[in-house]
């Protein structure tokens, strides 16, 4: 099991964060102070540090001398986010701003305890010579550098894509369905560029209030808007050096995209609210679910910046198209989750074999690792059957694991009506009628919680139903 230290001096904080690390099966130590982290353990030998950055005393990133090659997480709000990224320059593995999404927090833990354990696999594989003599290793002619698991004709194309285009400055798109990875891709693009040592800065534009972009990506001086009451540098400065991902681009309002494609044509900024523009040199990575020329054509995209995004394009093919990698992928996650909850000797059975490798996935990968955790966690013998995935090979198009936290209809319940679904309704039928019936007067959290589901995820499926959100009244939250 994973030992992770905590070091955080605000005790909520602290508390919270080692509940939430000890539910999904780390081992956790804390303390509230670099000092109190020295006096009472042995820093270098955890699996993990998650510190934050402003501690009494000594600051976190001295944790990351003290722990001797052991990986630091740096926390730290918006506001002292260039910090963050100096940390980085410093030696931290990787930031995570606060407030901090639970999701994402278990993401970065998962990612980052992944990398320490195949670190050192890679590191004892001596080089190999090759035929021609090149001298590169075997796993240099395989996806090993790339970091993602699969090896069907599509994937193995994509490979050589990403190698050709890693080490230059040229923008990316990178296509593909939700859920296939899209960020995997914009990570191994920057790990083997020459800005792998600087940040790479990732942006779900879906994620941030419309209100909030601008000022979240180009930052503000003080006093631009009410609240701001100080100044703040945006992501993109935070990324200068390195890499900017923006994630779901087509959801970027068409004001930022003007701000964006003016970073893309002159290499320079300007906060909201200032009248002075600054250089910074980023490389980005864009990725979408969307078809951008088609909403080009409809004035929901900037043509021109379409055109500067689609320098290289990278499509990413659906986990139904990949073949036989889907039971690799479904294996890889079962050694995962299985190692989590300190069990050697779960394998799936034959019939889930065939379930895996049969059903369609619209989810894709995000979709079979949920599932994978589900079978795990359900699993009261060696073998997970099929019926532990929870997923059904004739109805291949619905999201299940989506919908686990669905509200049941209760009889008599008073917001039953003449619209309520019926027994017959599909899934997604059923979350259509549901969002229809209630968006007039429930946030979009609150819809989300009723339905067991992400903001993010309630959000895509907005999207893929065509359910435009409601602009106006309650259910428009900042």
């Amino acid at each position: 099991m994973p030992h992770i230290l905590i070091v955080e001096d605000e005790t909520i904080i602290r508390s919270a964060l080692r509940r939430l690390l000890e539910r999904n099966q780390y081992q956790v130590s804390e303390a509230g102070s670099v000092q109190e982290a020295q006096e009472r353990f042995s820093i270098p030998t955890f699996d993990l540090i998650v510190s934050d950055l402003r501690l009494p005393g000594a600051p976190g990133t001295e944790l990351i001398k003290l722990g001797q090659g052991t990986p630091v997480l740096i926390m730290t709000s918006y506001a002292s986010l260039r910090s963050a990224v100096d940390s980085m320059k410093m030696g931290a593995v990787d930031y995570i701003a606060k407030p901090f999404d639970h999701d994402e927090m278990l993401q970065a833990v998962a990612r980052i305890l992944r990398d320490r354990q195949s670190a050192p696999a890679a590191s004892e594989a001596a080089p190999a010579k090759s035929a021609n003599g090149s001298g590169k290793s075997a796993i240099d002619n395989s996806n090993g550098e790339i970091g993602i698991i699969g090896s069907c004709p599509p994937m193995q194309d994509l490979y050589g894509k990403i190698r050709k285009v890693a080490p230059t400055d040229s923008n990316v798109l990178i296509q593909g369905e939700s859920g296939t990875g899209k960020e995997l891709v914009a990570r191994a693009l920057h790990n083997l560029s020459k800005r792998a040592k600087a940040p790479m800065i990732s942006v779900n534009c879906a994620a941030i209030p419309e209100s909030l972009i601008e000022s979240e990506l180009f930052g503000h001086e003080k006093g631009a808007f009410t609240g701001a009451s100080a100044g703040r540098a945006g992501l993109v400065e935070a990324a200068d050096g390195g890499t900017l991902f923006l994630d779901e681009i087509g959801e970027l309002p068409l004001e930022a995209q003007a701000r964006l494609l003016r970073v893309l044509q002159e290499g320079e900024i300007r906060r909201v609210g200032s009248v002075q523009s600054q250089k910074v040199d980023v490389r980005l990575i864009a990725a979408t679910h969307r078809d951008l020329k088609s909403l080009a054509k409809i004035g929901q995209f900037r043509e021109d910046l379409y055109y500067r995004l689609h320098v290289i394009a990278l499509k990413l093919p659906a986990l139904r198209e990949r073949g036989a990698d889907v039971n690799e992928i479904a294996n890889a996650f079962l050694a995962r989750q299985s190692a989590r909850i300190n069990r050697t000797d779960l394998k799936f059975a034959a019939d889930a074999e065939q379930a895996i490798r049969h059903y369609s996935w619209p989810g894709n990968v995000r979709e079979l690792e949920n599932a994978v955790e589900r079978a795990v966690i359900l699993s009261e013998s060696p073998e997970i059957s099929a019926d532990l995935l929870g997923i059904d090979i004739e109805l291949g198009d619905l999201e299940d694991d989506e919908f686990i936290g669905l509200p049941a209809q209760q009889p008599g319940n008073a917001s039953n009506s003449s619209h309520e679904p019926t027994e017959d309704l599909s899934l997604e039928d059923y979350f259509q009628h549901f969002v229809l019936e209630h968006q007039d007067h429930m946030t979009e959290t609150e819809l989300a919680r009723k339905l067991g589901v992400s903001r993010k995820c309630l959000w895509e499926r907005r999207q893929r139903l065509g359910i435009p959100r409601r602009k106006t009244g309650v259910a428009s939250e900042s």
